[in-house]
């Protein structure tokens, strides 16, 4: 297993009295020790971070092989995948359950989980579209994703501030990120899928997101992201030009240059 501290006292001062929150998430399935591409492991990562950016936290992150887990993950959780989220000895292990404890438990998670249901709406079923493009070949599947992309491009010009609701990261924001992530990353891989530059909210909503410690620091390799797909696709045969576990890892948090996002 492989652990990182994100404590509350970034600025180096002392750690305050306050609650260590440990999350444990999937590790690379190239290399078995740096950050998988769970999509819920990086989404509540991102929650998690935010909080002890504000020391309502101190946060420890752990990666966990699950090709080869070790005896203590075994017999503590059995054959649960992560993420899992350990608080003073409570174990909370589904998705549902995180979320909610989250808002609920953590502190200052309630503030992350604001009611939106136009945001809400905008969001959802963007990832099942993504997964359609991957599995079905065919432009009208690529067509549904792109007219989602579309329809969150203009619910952002409608919004004041960098995020989906304002100015403030919020659950959402840790939602749709890692989602447009993969998208972007393995959409490309697969399926010659890009975000269109003429997008320029969406383009300058993941600008901002790119500037952040809190996706940066959970986001997955690009060659994470494609394996992940590879794994669940069974294409490694017929992709086998490119070799991702002999590959440095990079990372994609830059944006097009011909994404005029500063409107001139």
């Amino acid at each position: 297993m492989s652990e990182e501290n994100h404590d509350g006292s970034l600025d180096g001062s002392e750690s305050q009295d306050i609650p260590e929150i440990e999350l444990i998430i999937r590790a690379s399935t190239i290399d078995g020790r740096r950050k998988g591409a769970c999509l819920f492991c990086q989404e509540y990562f991102m929650d998690l971070y935010l909080l002890a950016e504000l020391k309502t936290i101190s946060l420890k992150v752990t990666t966990v092989d699950m090709l080869k887990p070790p005896p203590d993950f075994r017999s503590n959780f059995d054959s649960t995948p992560p993420p899992i989220l350990v608080d003073n000895g409570q174990s909370i292990l589904e998705n549902d359950k995180i979320e909610r404890y989250i808002m609920k438990n953590v502190p200052g998670g309630y503030n992350l989980f604001i009611q939106d249901k136009q945001t809400a709406t905008v969001i959802e079923n963007l990832y099942s579209k993504f997964k359609l493009v991957l599995t079905r070949e065919g432009e009208s599947t690529k067509r549904a994703l792109l007219n989602q992309l579309s329809n969150i491009n203009s619910h952002l010009s409608t919004r004041q501030g960098r995020f989906l609701t304002g100015d403030t990261m919020c659950c959402f924001d840790c939602e749709l990120m890692p989602r447009l992530q993969h998208i972007r990353v393995a959409g490309k891989y697969f399926s010659d899928f890009d975000i269109p530059v003429e997008l320029t909210n969406l383009w300058r909503y993941m600008y901002h997101m790119y500037q952040l410690d809190a996706f940066t620091q959970s986001c997955p390799a690009d060659q994470d992201i494609i394996n992940h797909y590879k794994l669940q696709l069974q294409r490694s045969a017929n992709r086998s030009k490119k070799h991702e576990e002999l590959e440095t890892p990079t990372y994609t948090t830059s944006i097009p240059s011909s994404a005029d996002i500063n409107g001139h």
